[in-house]
């Protein structure tokens, strides 16, 4: 019971820090609003009984004070030397946004990310891919800037979040990397609109838990388990992947739809090249999806799993009304389109 409410006390607390940062009218607000959210975080992600936890939220301290470090001294060091209005202006623009993007963990900051969801729970890790990105890309849009540092940003972490991804046998590293790869979409939508980005974060996030009440509920952390031909049916695994590729941004997914209105957006702003050199880092994203896919549902062997024994619970409702909601990508996509 102590656990539950102590649990709940520090949810509190992380909702209240990201509203706070984002409803700030001051500098300092934000960075105050970004402190609660940390220290909030810090006890959901540590663990008397995992050690290996303990060692992630470590990890993630370590990280985010130097993130809200970096924050606070640029803010300090721009009020000095900059006159009001210098958001538009590039070099205090970088300033803010290199410490935001330390806290997202985009590439090229992104080293500490796949390490601490690779040991952290299923929840945990949902509400880093998600919740916690919130505030911070909130923040980044009151200064973010069509700029050479930005694109190289969005092209970095696209191409690192397909790359890594390749050989990964982790599914919170793959998830992870994924999530780097969003990130660079996510960015490149804040520059087309806010109105964009809070659509492409809102399905992003929809896809997301989708796949850890998945992987959550069949107690699955590696891609042997997936494999493992006598623990997982083939209607299962047929289902689990639709929705895997649906967050992959395949057509006529859901996930598919935020994509392309940021391509056309960003074809309408003259940024072709750019949104070329996203869309084929991309299909990197969607070959290991689908390899993975295509492997689990043909290959067919049966020695137990090393890691853990999948949790052997009745699915059949949750499953497929999760896959409806990711596919359903084609019959809102005109209405969307016409929308926006």
């Amino acid at each position: 019971m102590t656990n539950n409410s102590t649990k709940l006390l520090f949810l509190s607390t992380l909702l209240m820090g990201t509203i706070l940062s984002i409803s700030s009218n001051s500098w300092f607000g934000v960075w105050m609003g970004l402190e609660i959210n940390l220290l909030s975080f810090i006890p959901l992600l540590s663990s008397n009984k995992n050690m290996v936890m303990n060692e992630s939220s470590i990890k993630y301290f370590i990280v985010q004070a130097l993130a809200s470090t970096m924050l606070l001294f640029s803010i300090l060091l721009i009020q000095m030397k900059y006159p009001p209005g210098w958001e538009s202006e590039l070099i205090p623009s970088m300033m803010i946004s290199s410490s935001l993007l330390l806290k997202i963990g985009a590439a090229p900051f992104h080293f500490w990310f796949p390490e601490v969801m690779g040991a952290s729970s299923w929840m945990n890790c949902f509400t880093l891919m998600t919740w916690q990105k919130i505030a911070p890309m909130m923040v980044m849009s009151y200064c973010i800037q069509m700029s050479t540092f930005m694109f190289s940003i969005i092209i970095l972490s696209i191409f690192i979040g397909a790359m890594g991804g390749l050989n990964q046998t982790s599914m919170r590293q793959l998830m992870a990397y994924s999530s780097i790869s969003h990130l660079g979409w996510m960015i490149s939508s804040l520059i087309v609109s806010e109105n964009v980005w809070e659509l492409y974060f809102i399905v992003y996030s929809l896809l997301s838990l989708i796949m850890v009440i998945l992987f959550k509920q069949m107690n699955i952390f590696f891609l042997n388990q997936i494999y493992t031909a006598s623990n997982l049916k083939m209607e299962v695994k047929f289902l689990m992947f639709l929705s895997l590729l649906s967050l992959g941004g395949l057509p006529p997914f859901l996930g598919f739809l935020p994509k392309w209105i940021v391509m056309q957006s960003m074809i309408e702003m003259n940024m072709t090249i750019i949104m070329t050199i996203m869309a084929v880092l991309t299909t990197i994203t969607l070959y290991y999806y689908m390899r993975i896919s295509f492997s689990a549902l043909i290959m067919s062997y049966t020695e137990n799993s090393w890691s853990m024994e999948l949790k052997s619970q009745n699915s059949s409702l949750i499953l497929p009304a999760t896959v409806m909601l990711s596919t359903m990508g084609l019959m809102c996509t005109p209405t969307l389109i016409l929308l926006y």
